[in-house]
């Protein structure tokens, strides 16, 4: 997709920042992209270190100097933040009149991570997500589609991220129609329309236009199951129908299916051929897309590296094994949020079947219980005494 050509906050001191943000192909030539996403990581450590008092802080603790990074190994110095550290405290690399755009995680309950994007920052995410749709030929500007978003209708003010992400996901192909199952109700809340969610998938598979799905799988599975307890005859999409889904299924674990079980019912009742279901992982607190591969994992691209640390120690692990999932990622500006521990157990591979040589991971689910809630636990709430 032809854009405007993206420029850090500071050419001189984000030269390769620059540079690595600029790859175009998200997955190739990934390890002899290791020098220059060092280079990026020290720079943008300094940065961070310049521009935040409370990161010049956290970094003086312990010791850290941005030319500490110099091997990959290196980056697990970088003082990390826990992604549910956003949830009670705003910190800022720059100040508030250059926010470009605001962002919370969570939905209708639950503590909100907050958090702030120069104009930089987010697009420069969102032109990753771009070349990664064009990597999959998800880029159909000469074919209408409709949409069906599983994710918040939103109010004209509404900062919520995982919306922000779906109404985004829209531009790949021109809108003939749209549908979010999420109702807003007028009151602050949302409902689960999944009567008018099944009226929509009947109305779009008559059309004949490519559908576009994109958001909680909760929500997904839901109204692909209440068709089935309805007795109703499976729906044929066309052939270019796309499944993308995001958010996981937090807090519901209970009703969760497998993935593989998901896209089988899929398959099953709207006709979606298996290499057009996806899953993407992300949050608003680390905005690097990780998009399932014909083969469903999440390959990492070369704008991020993951590590996975050690529950009890957070000492660093090596493949196929799980534990903390830890992003490290030179792209943000706008906060300290370069190295971020999730909550999410995961694991951390190599040689996937599909033939792309970046590592991948897989997520095995939250560590703990925790009292914050994301974007797709306020979610799963919704369904709550409607799953029978």
């Amino acid at each position: 997709m032809a854009t405007n050509k993206l420029v850090v906050p500071d050419a001189k001191k984000l030269s390769h920042v620059q540079e690595l943000c600029d790859q175009s192909d998200p997955y190739n030539d990934f390890k002899k992209s290791d020098e220059l996403f060092l280079k990026a990581m020290e720079e943008i450590s300094s940065w961070h270190i310049e521009k935040s008092d409370f990161y010049r802080d956290l970094s003086k603790s312990q010791n850290f100097k941005s030319d500490d990074v110099k091997t990959m190994e290196d980056c697990l110095k970088i003082p990390h933040l826990w992604a549910h550290f956003f949830k009670g405290n705003e910190i800022l690399s720059i100040p508030p009149s250059e926010v470009f755009l605001h962002l919370t995680s969570s939905g209708t309950t639950g503590q909100k991570s907050q958090i702030f994007f120069d104009e930089w920052t987010i697009r420069s995410a969102q032109a990753m997500v771009d070349a990664i749709f064009e990597k999959y030929q998800w880029v159909t500007p000469e074919q209408k589609c409709n949409y069906i978003l599983f994710s918040y209708q939103t109010e004209e003010s509404s900062k919520l991220g995982t919306s922000y992400t779906d109404n985004f996901l829209c531009k790949y192909a021109p809108v003939n129609e749209v549908f979010t199952s999420l109702k807003f109700t007028g009151s602050g809340g949302h409902e689960f329309d999944v009567f008018g969610t099944i009226e929509a998938f009947k109305r779009f598979a008559d059309q004949g236009l490519p559908v576009r799905l994109f958001g909680f799988p909760a929500f997904f599975y839901f109204a692909l199951e209440r068709m089935k307890k309805l007795g109703l005859p499976p729906l044929k999409f066309h052939k270019d129908s796309l499944v993308f889904l995001g958010g996981g299924w937090k807090g519901h674990a209970d009703k969760a299916i497998e993935k593989n079980d998901l896209y089988s019912l899929a398959e099953e009742m709207l006709g979606i051929p298996n290499a057009r279901l996806r899953d993407g992982f992300g949050s608003v607190e680390h905005c690097i897309p990780y998009v399932e591969c014909s083969n469903h994992e999440f390959h990492v691209p070369v704008w991020s590296r993951v590590f996975i640390r050690e529950v009890d120690t957070l000492k660093p692990l090596g493949f196929d094994k799980k534990g903390f999932l830890h992003f490290v990622s030179p792209y943000i500006t706008s906060m300290p949020a370069h190295s971020v521990i999730m909550g999410d157990l995961a694991s951390l591979h190599e040689n996937c079947k599909c033939g792309m040589n970046t590592p991948y991971f897989r997520i095995h689910g939250r560590a703990g219980v925790s009292k914050n809630k994301s974007c797709a636990l306020a979610a799963s709430e919704l369904l709550k005494g409607k799953a029978s």
